[in-house]
């Protein structure tokens, strides 16, 4: 059962990579709950399994044991079209590269996931351009835009079908240290203005600190946890 106060919780998860005939652990038996509203940082060295407890939890990555429980539910337990349904809807994903699609404006770029969801997404998109500063930039493609600001983009696209939680993947990863700064405070102001629960695997413990927890895995475990900045 879920507590009362947590958005996400996952139990025992194991996740094996199978790499030819060699089988790499990465998971070995994670638990986590996510708690309604919280900024939760994950941060470990390279290879300790961070990213993939972050796409795991955030239904992308299937466990090969353990469960994930979202209100309740079985994420994993849920039929293919429910799961991308969930994604898609309750869900919002920032990574490291943007992904933005190259042939799309700034505008289209974020309007993307309501389209898909069938709904009328223009005035929505515009106004998530305006909270991230690029209302000048709407009908630009992403080749002429900075990194910082194809990051803004992608904050608004994830934030377009408002979405109950955020899963952010090295979103500072490409920028520089002022920009990243400014993007992590961005988006921690737009998760908490909203009420949104916010995951974010970082490696800089500086940008961890901002947050309300933060949980070290080493090897495929957690290793440790501390709390971080209370806004």
């Amino acid at each position: 059962m879920l507590q009362d106060n947590a958005a996400l919780s996952a139990r025992d998860l194991h996740r094996i990579y199978h790499v030819g005939k060699q089988d790499i652990h990465v998971l070995k038996g994670v638990s986590v709950e996510v708690n309604h509203g919280e900024t939760l940082f994950l941060c470990g060295a390279s290879g300790a399994g961070k990213t993939t407890l972050l796409y795991t939890l955030a239904g992308l990555e299937e466990p090969n044991q353990g469960s994930v429980l979202l209100r309740g539910h079985s994420l994993y337990g849920s039929s293919k079209k429910l799961q991308a349904k969930i994604r898609n809807e309750m869900m919002g994903y920032i990574f490291q590269n943007y992904y933005l699609l190259p042939e799309l404006t700034a505008l289209e770029n974020v309007m993307l996931p309501a389209m898909i969801a069938k709904e009328e997404a223009h005035e929505d998109a515009e106004s998530l351009l305006y909270r991230v500063g690029l209302n000048h930039r709407m009908d630009h493609l992403p080749t002429e835009l900075s990194g910082g600001e194809q990051q803004r983009v992608a904050i608004a696209r994830a934030l377009i079908n408002d979405p109950e939680i955020i899963f952010a993947d090295e979103p500072t990863g490409n920028l520089d240290s002022k920009a990243g700064q400014a993007i992590m405070e961005l988006l921690l102001g737009l998760a908490r203005e909203d009420g949104k629960t916010l995951a974010v695997v970082t490696h800089d413990a500086r940008l961890a600190s901002l947050g309300d927890r933060i949980l070290y895995l080493t090897d495929g475990q957690l290793a440790g946890a501390s709390g971080g900045v209370m806004a």
